[in-house]
């Protein structure tokens, strides 16, 4: 079957009421206007259009932007609101709609308002990248190996390329089993654990509670405050490596842009990081690698070249950050072994936390003949 976009079978109808949205919420005088959300989307529209207000149930900050903060219950039922929640767009249009409100999303309102705003964050350039390479994205479709990993494919790029949330249906937040599934077939002993991008640790405490009996983690965080975090989040784990060193292509000093788990390499960054290659740092068999680290993603993978062809590990890597990853990524891993069989899934309400899994074939093979 050949991968195809999906369609809204409503598109009508829900266009003509994003546009009378749009405009109301811009033109009109007789209801006030409200953000959900207080983020770069809420201050993008903030600027050109005056608002009543930001919605916002958790905080005690008063004022935002010059404007008051206010409870989603003190709203007037006639208000307008305009939901700008980048990650849990779903549950914030359920909110709303639980009381009554008339609302719009703010990747319907970029697409119809008119105004210049800014992007939907990690989606810059995809329209542009997938007319380009139609072929490429019709060719990591055919590769992905079940049903499931293709209709999150589908419903992820339809999204990407056309706004429209009705494509998100179905994905809930669930980062709490990112990158740990089934078809992992993790064993309780012996694997040794590569987490680029450790953050606070949270990911490699997941992988001990599934692998109590592991041989070794290495950690890799090159942020001062992340790389502290994991020192005292992975205290008392035996042959627990943590290193204060990024991952990538090449041994340099890089700049990054502090912002916790976002922290990301700029040229305009505040603080001075270590990288260097995986294969330079490690040489010992390696059974499983995560790689989340900001769209660094294929540096990294390139700097573990000898890594992946000596030990066929399993591969957990973010495919969401930059445009083409969806396709070049795989492309790269599959250029070094080709015996791997490709999974997607994906766990968050938007666009975040897209993960290819890289599975051995011989490991597949292992458990079919174990089944019969």
């Amino acid at each position: 079957m050949s991968f195809s976009i999906l369609k809204n079978e409503n598109l009508t109808s829900d266009v003509e009421n994003a546009r009378a949205f749009c405009s109301e919420f811009h033109n009109g005088t007789t209801s006030k206007k409200y953000i959900l959300g207080r983020n770069i989307y809420a201050a993008s529209v903030a600027k050109q259009i005056a608002v009543d207000g930001f919605i916002d149930d958790h905080t005690s900050d008063i004022e935002y932007l010059g404007r008051p903060i206010v409870k989603l219950t003190d709203i007037p039922k006639d208000a307008l609101v305009l939901n700008v929640a980048g990650g849990r767009p779903l549950s914030a249009k359920q909110r709303l709609d639980e009381a009554n409100l008339r609302n719009l999303d703010y990747f319907a309102f970029y697409k119809y308002s008119g105004f210049s705003l800014t992007p939907m964050r990690f989606n810059e350039n995809f329209q542009e990248d997938f007319s380009k390479n139609k072929e490429k994205y019709e060719w990591i479709y055919q590769t992905l190996c079940d049903k499931e990993s293709k209709h999150i494919f589908k419903k992820l790029v339809s999204f990407r390329l056309d706004y429209d949330i009705k494509h998100l249906e179905g994905f809930s937040w669930r980062e709490d089993l990112q990158y740990f599934e089934e078809f992992l077939d993790l064993r309780a002993e012996g694997e040794t654990f590569i987490d680029v991008g450790g953050f606070n640790g949270f990911t490699s405490l997941e992988f001990i509670k599934r692998c109590p009996e592991y041989k070794s983690i290495h950690v890799f965080e090159p942020e001062p405050n992340n790389y502290q975090d994991c020192l005292n989040g992975l205290k008392g784990h035996p042959n627990i490596h943590i290193h204060n060193l990024g991952l990538s292509n090449t041994k340099a000093e890089l700049k990054i842009d502090v912002q916790g788990s976002a922290s990301t390499v700029s040229e305009h960054g505040s603080v001075v990081i270590n990288v260097d290659k995986l294969d330079n740092v490690l040489n010992e068999p390696i059974s499983f690698i995560k790689i989340d680290i900001e769209g660094e993603e294929a540096a990294a993978l390139e700097g573990a070249r000898n890594t992946i062809l000596n030990y066929h590990p399993r591969l957990a890597i973010s495919v969401y950050h930059k445009p083409g990853d969806f396709w070049k990524l795989p492309e790269f891993i599959l250029s070094i072994r080709n015996d791997y069989e490709v999974y997607m899934r994906h766990y968050t309400e938007c666009i975040y936390e897209t993960v290819l899994f890289f599975i051995p074939k011989t490991q597949i093979l292992e458990l079919e003949n174990a089944a019969t």
